[in-house]
C-alpha cells in the first residue's frame, strides 16, 4: 500500500494494517507515540480498532520526556 507518512510518501506491504501493527513497522523501537490518521487523532485504545490503508495520510509523532 502507499501513503504519506510525516509528510513523506511511504509503501509497505499488505493492503491493510491496524494503526497498532503499522507503528511496529516503523523504526522507534516501543517508544510511545501519538497519530494522526487523516487529520483525525487517533487514541491509544483505538490503536488496534482504527485502520491504515491506501492513500492515507500519517503523521507519529514519538513522545519524549525532558525538561
Amino acid at each position: 500500500m502507499q501513503l504519506i507518512l510525516n509528510g513523506n510518501p511511504m509503501e509497505i506491504a499488505g493492503e491493510e494494517l491496524s494503526i497498532r501493527d503499522f507503528v511496529k513497522t516503523l523504526p522507534i523501537g516501543d517508544q510511545p507515540v501519538l497519530v494522526e490518521l487523516n487529520g483525525e487523532a487517533v487514541l491509544n485504545r483505538e490503536f488496534d480498532e482504527k485502520f491504515v490503508s491506501t492513500g492515507d495520510t500519517v503523521e507519529v509523532i514519538r513522545m519524549v520526556a525532558g525538561g
